[in-house]
């Protein structure tokens, strides 16, 4: 007898919806084989039922309230892309839940928030929570460690997961330009919203690390417990100075173990060697590197964002679902996921580079210096940059503020706080410092 077709719910038909409905038409028979039975979408949810999004939307039933399609006996399997932490997204994915359906979501947000209770909640029905595409557009990283790397012991994970950040990185170091040039030109392309805050500041690299933390190393989502920074003070003077000094800069959302049971989750602007993988990640792409115990280091890279790379890896789920692959959403029962000691990030331990507006007088690198001896900082290399064209005394100095650039052998957070506080406490410094963590291979 031939299996009955997989119906499925989608709710939102945005950029992602519509090109998921693109990819089920485009594809249809070869998804059909590799899953062994038809998929159908047979119903759909959207503010604006008016807007044309390339598709005749009267061939599935129409909802005004998500909530209701979520619960509508039409459905096996909702698929979730309305977006947002609460609201009318959870109510509609636990609406599919309590009543047996399948759930697909790219929704990171939802997820950082209250994965853990949508994750027993699936379980408890026997039903599939998936959301390959939550975590970085186009890559399998979810699959990849939830099933591809479960015989491994991981111990760090990082990468670049925000497109928006790592084109304007990328831009600003290409054509020196600043960081707001560069940003209204992601903005102009589509690259960046209106409101780009919840991008270059971090936070959609955070849901995800959260996300990403949770499948590598086995223990509940805790989006608090990161350390979060974002890019708007990197400066064409930085990127040129990790340029001088073998890096890139990049935004990086990274996670490792710290110590028996603690998990450091950080994410902020990072000097990487620009031999490594992630330094030759340019534009909108995303990457993200895993080091385990028996793979060794494996580098992900691929399109994180836009409709198609997200549609890609929301029909990959349906797929799935469609075969009656229903795992446990996080590798493991919900239950047994382990609660991490969190590591503040006063103890992270790193490189670093700080870069010292100072003025250029006898004595201001000295006392630099001696303040990070004070520290017990050792210093790796020290670099003075004048102002081009500054009129020099008989001493060659200016008088004018100069930056004074560090590179620091690995040091504790907390005690380059303590030597940048007493710095700017002894008057040696005309503007607050530029800090930048260094990550090795």
């Amino acid at each position: 007898m031939q299996p009955q077709p997989l119906r499925v719910g989608i709710a939102g038909l945005g950029t992602v919806g519509a090109a998921v409905l693109d990819i089920l038409a485009r594809r249809d028979n070869p998804l059909a084989d590799r899953a062994g039975r038809q998929i159908r979408v047979t119903a759909v949810s959207a503010r604006d039922r008016t807007r044309d999004r390339g598709h005749d939307l009267t061939r599935y039933a129409w909802f005004d309230d998500p909530v209701a399609l979520a619960s509508s006996p039409e459905i096996d399997c909702l698929v979730e892309l309305m977006g947002g932490s609460d609201g009318p997204a959870k109510a509609t994915v636990e609406a599919a839940l309590d009543a047996g359906k399948h759930v697909v979501t790219a929704n990171k947000a939802l997820l950082a928030k209250h994965g853990l209770a949508l994750a027993a909640k699936a379980e408890a029905a026997g039903r599939a929570l998936a959301f390959e595409a939550s975590a970085a557009g186009g890559i399998p990283v979810v699959k990849t460690l939830r099933e591809a790397l479960a015989g491994n012991g991981v111990t760090r994970l990082y990468g670049i997961l925000n497109g928006t950040c790592n084109y304007i990185l990328s831009r600003m170091e290409q054509e020196g330009s600043s960081f707001a040039d560069c940003l209204a030109a992601a903005q102009k392309l589509g690259y960046a919203e209106a409101d780009p805050t919840f991008d270059i500041e971090g936070y959609d690299t955070a849901h995800k690390l959260a996300i990403l933390t949770s499948l590598a190393f086995g223990v509940e989502i805790d989006a608090e417990a990161i350390y979060v920074e974002g890019i708007s003070s990197i400066t064409p003077v930085d990127l040129a100075m990790a340029e001088e000094l073998g890096f890139r800069i990049k935004l990086l959302g990274v996670a490792e173990r710290v110590g028996d049971s603690g998990i450091e989750q950080r994410v902020h602007p990072t000097m990487v060697p620009k031999t490594s993988a992630v330094a030759q990640v340019m534009g909108v792409t995303n990457a993200v590197t895993i080091d385990a115990d028996a793979v060794g280091e494996l580098t992900l890279i691929g399109p994180g964002a836009g409709g198609k790379a997200t549609a890609s890896a929301v029909v990959s789920d349906i797929a799935d679902v469609a075969a009656g692959t229903v795992g446990m959403p996080f590798g493991r029962p919900a239950a047994r996921l382990e609660t991490a000691e969190r590591a503040p990030m006063q103890r992270h331990q790193g490189g670093y580079y700080i870069r010292l507006t100072v003025h250029d007088r006898p004595g201001v690198a000295a006392g630099v210096a001696s303040r990070m001896a004070q520290a017990d900082i050792s210093i790796e290399s020290i670099i003075q940059k004048r102002p081009p064209g500054a009129d020099k005394d008989k001493h060659g100095r200016s008088g004018e503020p100069v930056a004074l650039v560090l590179i620091t052998y690995e040091a504790a957070e907390a005690a380059i706080r303590s030597a940048l506080d007493a710095i700017a406490g002894d008057g040696l410094v005309s503007e607050p410092p530029q800090v930048i963590r260094i990550e090795r291979d």
